[in-house]
């Protein structure tokens, strides 16, 4: 990017920046979130380190606040109440201490060490003292000026309302294994600072109160927060439940570094967090920093990262400011649940029911602790919703396992060399025409001989879910394609160890193993078969579905005796199936109708591919399982004890996989669904949980951490 193409950017970033910080800050609304505009902020701070020479002092970089609100009488800080510049990343905070370690001696740099705090979503304020007793409450504000919110601080409970007595401060004080000399004489003025927040509990109960009375949700704690400091009537402050830490001392009471200030606080009366922790070196502070994402699940109240601070009083001083933040702090933030990148290029991909999704691909960015270069545009339709060109800044989302999406356009920061983009009218693969049946939403190539469509097709044939051949990657999968080994995965199971001893970089010891492994699955379950046809519209659930029925239709004639059975059942048979309507049943009933389906399924039974029966079926490696009261697993009947209950789950699980965690809902009567609705009994949420979780909240369906999914299925 040359300098002129920077200070561009730079004035597109600052103007969309102050106008996302007015509506966060001023009027307590949001229009993107948290993530991403941290992820701008961050963007606009390393062009400006890049070229100081543009920094100018309406930056929001260079800012403290924003405007606070006129709803309260004025306050002005003694200190200004600084923001943070944030981290993301190790490397994020090995430039810091570049940065930082450029101001001091080499003496200095060899003092260095840390205190770190959980960051709270939360709302900052500044507590008064005088002779122990609370006189003010301030927020933030535009941090030069705040409000006093005084009376809606005292209803917390967790802020003293008087200190404790001097002899109590210097008994607890005087048991730290670093005895801290207070000064002879405290100062009558004592100025504290600290959070306010809500927990998750009782911001889910706001939520549900609000869903109630009808009435929109609350976006996030931290507006809750906000919201319940500046009411004008404290008794609504104090039925929001608030709660507090204190994390620093103004005030000069003899301590010399910020670990003791801590201790100073707990020793007055205040509510510290018990999971800050003293960090000696940058390694103890990556590790804490690990610790605290996992920490995040289990903890009452929403983090977003971890504050590191320079320890040391004399030497954070020295260090100073810059702009709105102190150089001797910075936020450790958790990797990012969005952020923004730019779209390089849109390219269309073929799936194997030949459907044409198109593909953003991305500059490369961290989204969730994952590097990212594509997201999924869906299809026609989503790129005119979202008005997506070519060249666009975009907010990119991902939660647990879930393919990267666009959320939104900022079209504020066009250039005008963006390009728009079009559907091709061909297949890209073999150049059919395209087409686009009646009601849907996609454009399809129709040929069922297309390269790309059988190419995907052996993929999901092999896949975790279907075949499960292990080490028959996309790599091999291509090589055989191209070398003409293979016209259709039934003819894997023919393959010798001759066909591929031949192929370039295939040794004779990974071509037997491979055979092996390959020959292995010839014994496969009707579930693990069904969903291996690849039959449009039919998922992992659908697969287990018509297992269930036709090997329950089939009674001693299971197997392939089910698979006839399925492919002479009719339309209304099919839409018979619980969960099952017209548009899949149409898509089974069509499927099972073409010649060449039905000889593919003749090829698998002349390769020696063998059904098991379903209800006898003993558990193999991660298989799908739905068991009924008449089935057992393992040999042993088992207690239905969550017969009838409807699980979703969201997020990434710490002790189990996805296809374990189902298995286990199944094996106890559950069943498993994709999708959040009224039905639906619990949403077991992970980590990175995504819209899944904000859904359960709104319909007011209880949630289980994965600890309490363990409790309940007998495992915790």
């Amino acid at each position: 990017m040359t300098k002129t193409e920077a200070k561009e950017r730079i004035e597109k970033l600052k103007d969309l920046i102050n106008y996302h910080r007015y509506l966060y800050h001023v009027l307590d609304k949001q229009e993107i979130s948290g993530s991403a505009l941290d992820s701008l902020k961050k963007e606009l701070f390393d062009l400006e380190e890049t070229y100081p020479d543009l920094i100018a002092s309406d930056s929001p970089t260079q800012r403290i606040g924003g405007k606070p609100l006129d709803k309260f009488e004025k306050v002005k800080h003694s200190e200004p109440m600084l923001s943070l510049n944030d981290a993301f990343s190790e490397e994020d905070i090995k430039e810091w201490i570049g940065r930082i370690s450029r101001i001091l001696a080499p003496e200095e740099i060899n003092l260095l060490d840390f205190f770190c705090e959980l960051k709270i979503d939360g709302l900052a304020i500044e507590l008064i003292y005088e002779k122990g007793i609370l006189i003010k409450g301030a927020t933030r504000g535009d941090g030069l000026m705040g409000e006093d919110v005084t009376q809606n601080l005292k209803t917390i409970e967790a802020i003293p309302l008087k200190l404790r007595r001097e002899e109590d401060l210097l008994a607890d004080l005087s048991k730290e294994s670093n005895v801290i000399t207070l000064k002879k004489e405290i100062p009558s003025t004592l100025i504290v600072r600290g959070e306010a927040f809500i927990t998750k509990k009782d911001f889910e109960k706001l939520n549900q109160g609000q869903l109630k009375k009808g009435l929109p949700l609350y976006a996030n704690p931290r507006n809750v927060a906000a919201g319940s400091i500046r009411q004008l009537d404290p008794k609504i402050t104090s039925q929001r439940r608030m709660d507090s830490f204190a994390y620093d001392l103004l005030t000069d009471l003899g301590q010399n570094n910020h670990e003791q200030k801590h201790k100073i606080l707990k020793a007055l009366g205040f509510k510290t967090n018990p999971h800050n922790k003293y960090c000696k070196n940058l390694a103890e502070v990556f590790e804490f920093h690990k610790y605290c994402r996992h920490l995040r699940e289990k903890i009452p109240y929403e983090i977003d990262g971890i504050v590191v601070i320079v320890n040391n009083d004399r030497i954070f001083k020295k260090l100073g400011v810059v702009g709105k933040a102190p150089r001797g702090a910075i936020a450790y933030k958790f990797p990012l649940k969005q952020t923004t990148t730019t779209i390089e290029d849109i390219q269309v991909q073929v799936g194997r029911t030949g459907a044409l999704t198109p593909v953003a691909i991305l500059k490369p960015v961290q989204v969730g602790g994952v590097t990212i270069s594509r997201a999924t545009l869906h299809n026609e339709d989503e790129i005119k919703r979202l008005g997506v060109r070519i060249g666009d800044t975009v907010i990119v989302g991902r939660a647990g396992d879930v393919i990267p999406d666009i959320i939104k356009v900022l079209p504020g920061l066009r250039t005008g060399k963006e390009k728009k983009f079009k559907m091709p009218v061909k297949c890209p693969s073999c150049g059919t025409k395209l087409v686009k049946p009646e009601g849907e939403v996609l454009w399809r190539c129709p040929n069922p001989d297309c390269f790309a469509r059988k190419r995907e097709y052996f993929y999901h044939f092999v896949s975790r879910l279907a075949f499960d051949m292990v080490g028959l990657g996309p790599k091999i999968v291509d090589k055989l394609i191209d070398e003409d080994l293979v016209q259709d995965p039934a003819d894997l199971f023919d393959l010798k160890e001759g066909d591929m001893l031949m192929l370039d970089r295939f040794a004779e010891k990974s071509v037997s193993n491979l055979i092996k492994a390959i020959q292995s699955k010839k014994k496969i379950n009707l579930t693990r078969f069904i969903y291996g046809l690849g039959i449009r519209n039919v998922g992992e659930e659908t697969s287990i579905d018509l297992a269930e029925t036709f090997s329950a239709q089939g009674g001693p004639a299971l197997g392939w005796g089910s698979i006839e059975k399925l492919k002479k059942a009719s339309l209304d048979d099919l839409q018979k199936i619980k969960d099952i309507g017209p548009v899949v049943a149409k898509s089974i009933y069509y499927w099972f109708s073409q010649k060449n389906n039905r000889e593919f399924i003749e090829k698998l039974i002349k390769a020696g591919v063998e059904i098991e029966g379903q209800s006898s079926r003993l558990r193999q490696g991660h298989s799908t399982l739905r068991v009924s009261d008449s089935m057992s697993y393992n040999g042993q009947a088992k207690n239905q004890k969550q017969k009838g209950k409807v699980f979703v789950l969201t997020g990434s699980l710490q002790t189990l996989t996805r296809n374990e965690a189902k298995e286990k809902i199944r094996i106890l009567g559950g069943e498993v669904s994709e999708s959040v609705s009224k039905n639906t009994d619990f949403v077991v949420v992970g980590t990175d949980s995504g819209s899944k979780y904000e859904k359960a909240k709104e319909l007011g369906i209880k949630t289980l951490n994965e600890k309490e999914l363990l409790r309940m299925i007998g495992e915790g």
